[in-house]
């Protein structure tokens, strides 16, 4: 049986859609009242987490436009196949960890180590891929080392 406090980050991963928001280019941002966390696209849409985090979790997101160019310097390095949803799932859980990209990349490249805390989901919302990361509070800024 999962911890009570992953049962619950999985819950809200598991609701991640009804939390969720875009707003197009050129919305006021906060329109839609205060999000949690917040991500932009390339082409200046906004994605908002509108909900409250998992008990004793830090979250985090981030959303790239699915059929984006790879930049050609990360595509030579990390590959290109399903790219978008690596670097959005790193991205979110940098986020989270409250470590910079440079070092997970170093670290990690665009993969998760299996000793790390946390809990993610990678999804489609329209054109986007969304990522949503969960860490316990006590893990962020830690990265895993």
């Amino acid at each position: 049986m999962a911890p009570r406090s992953d049962r619950a980050a999985r819950e809200h991963l598991d609701r991640a859609e009804t939390y969720l928001r875009v707003a197009g280019a050129g919305a006021r941002a906060g329109a839609a009242g205060p999000a949690l966390t917040r991500a932009h696209t390339a082409d200046a849409r906004t994605v908002g987490w509108y909900g409250p985090p998992p008990p004793g979790h830090r979250l985090a997101i981030d959303a790239e436009v699915a059929d984006g160019a790879v930049p050609p310097a990360l595509g030579r390095r990390f590959g290109t196949a399903d790219f978008w949803a690596r670097w959005t799932r790193a991205e979110s859980l940098c986020k989270a960890y409250d470590l910079p990209i440079a070092v997970w990349l170093r670290r990690y490249g665009l993969d998760v180590p299996d000793r790390l805390p946390g809990l993610w989901r990678t999804l489609t919302l329209g054109d986007l891929t969304v990522s949503v990361a969960c860490v316990p509070t006590g893990a962020a800024g830690e990265g895993g080392g």
